[in-house]
């Protein structure tokens, strides 16, 4: 079965000044029709790039980006339509991305205006019953942006993201600007839009737990570059690369029995993109590093049928990392 969303050594620089930043490095991952994947990772790692790439609004550098066997990857803006109703967006901040000077309704219907679907009619009865999908009344057609919360804003964002049928939703922390009582919320509704209509999501984050929630497989990102692949189970009960185990050890538990805790604490901020640290790009903050991290950059290999790490050190047990990794420098 060809995949839904396949994406292979994807490289995205910026110019800054005379320096070049690169932001994705080599990036690969694969989405299956109906799949739900999770991209996780600090803010600045890439991860809205990557989404933004993936759906045209940047033009990658290097490698491809395949949808349902069509590259996608040096198209034209006129050679991106036809594929723009099989992929869209829920953005962050659901007031930025809506238009304030337009009415729900008509937001909710401006892709079936820019697509040419069907007649005023049906483009109306089409937005009430996407409206009442998300959980929003049809009689607010005529309201603005303003009048709504944060989460029935992002409530309008996805039902205007659902106006076409995508195969595809690109999820770019849609939670993470709204209230934690309304983020779940959001969050089963995203979960419900998947089963009732078969929608595949690449779901972005910073919370490894949001994820987990959501997605199926998880990958872990860590200035531009992937460093651990795994299934939700796996990732949070044996996470393999110390930057995964950081966030593991991170997210909340209810129980504080049950904190997650690897021994390995990560110290100091994420490292500046225009001057990358030679060798793993973790080592300075990595309470694991030897000698040869700080020289040789390690590729993402497998570990098991479903985990991927890009670490010299994945295959020691966390508990024992400490002392092994002091004796080998």
């Amino acid at each position: 079965m060809t995949p839904l969303l396949k994406v292979e050594n994807v490289v995205k620089r910026f110019a800054v000044g005379d320096r070049t930043l690169t932001a994705l490095d080599g990036i690969s991952l694969q989405i299956e029709p109906g799949e739900s994947v999770g991209l996780v990772g600090e803010s600045g790692c890439g991860k809205s790039t990557l989404a933004r790439t993936i759906i045209g609004l940047e033009q990658a550098d290097g490698g491809s980006i395949q949808l349902q066997g069509q590259e996608l990857v040096g198209l034209s803006h006129r050679g991106w339509l036809p594929h723009r109703r099989d992929v869209q967006m829920i953005f962050q901040d659901p007031f930025a991305s809506l238009n304030p000077r337009l009415t729900i309704g008509r937001i909710i219907e401006e892709p079936l205006l820019v697509h040419r679907v069907g007649d005023a009619a049906s483009r109306r009865q089409r937005s009430a019953e996407l409206m009442a999908r998300v959980g929003l009344k049809p009689e607010w057609r005529e309201r603005f942006p303003h009048e709504f919360s944060g989460g029935q804003r992002q409530r309008i964002g996805i039902a205007r993201a659902l106006a076409l049928s995508p195969r595809l939703l690109i999820c770019d922390e849609p939670v993470s600007a709204l209230d934690v009582s309304v983020q779940a919320q959001v969050q089963n509704l995203l979960s419900d839009l998947r089963e009732e209509l078969g929608l595949a999501y690449l779901f972005i984050s910073h919370d490894l737990a949001v994820v987990a929630h959501l997605c199926t497989r998880i990958f872990v990102m860590y200035l531009g570059q992937v460093v651990e692949i795994g299934d939700r189970r796996t990732l949070h009960a044996a996470p393999r690369h110390p930057y995964t185990q950081a966030l593991v050890a991170a997210s909340p538990v209810p129980d504080p029995d049950r904190a997650a805790d690897f021994g390995n604490e990560v110290q100091g901020d994420i490292p500046s993109q225009l001057d990358l640290p030679p060798g793993c790009r973790f080592h300075p903050r990595c309470p694991r590093a030897t000698e040869r991290c700080r020289s040789e950059a390690p590729l993402l290999r497998q570990l098991d049928a479903s985990t991927w790490a890009a670490c010299h050190y994945a295959d020691v047990p966390a508990a024992n990392a400490g002392p092994r990794l002091r004796e080998a420098a």
